[in-house]
């Protein structure tokens, strides 16, 4: 009984824990050594910054800024991608434009106003 018990209650942990963990941006997470696609990069950029929109670290204004450029460049730790976006509109001139860095797989770094 208690084995059928032990069974039951790892077979319901197992399934159940991919949802508990799944959240806004979580098809944005590579494994693997493989430099992902700058259009893939891209993609996750977008969701990332509505995943910030939503959470309330980016003011809702940020939802209808586009893209601006997307680049490879030299990081801390080796090559990064880095994805530029522009607010012309911002009252702010300091958080006019907002940097994402992303591994060459494709996993979100961090975001900030600096670009560093």
């Amino acid at each position: 009984m208690k084995k059928s018990i032990f069974a039951a209650l790892t077979l319901t942990t197992a399934l159940w824990t991919p949802v508990v963990f799944a959240s806004a941006g979580g098809s944005c997470h590579f494994h693997g050594y493989k430099p992902a696609a700058e259009a893939t990069v891209s993609g996750c950029a977008a969701q990332r910054k509505d995943a910030l929109v939503k959470s309330g670290k980016l003011d809702a204004s940020w939802s209808a800024v586009k893209q601006d450029k997307i680049e490879s460049i030299d990081g801390k730790k080796g090559k990064e991608w880095k994805v530029t976006f522009k607010d012309t509109a911002a009252k702010d001139k300091s958080k006019e434009t907002l940097y994402m860095f992303f591994t060459p797989v494709g996993n979100f770094i961090a975001a900030n106003f600096t670009g560093q």
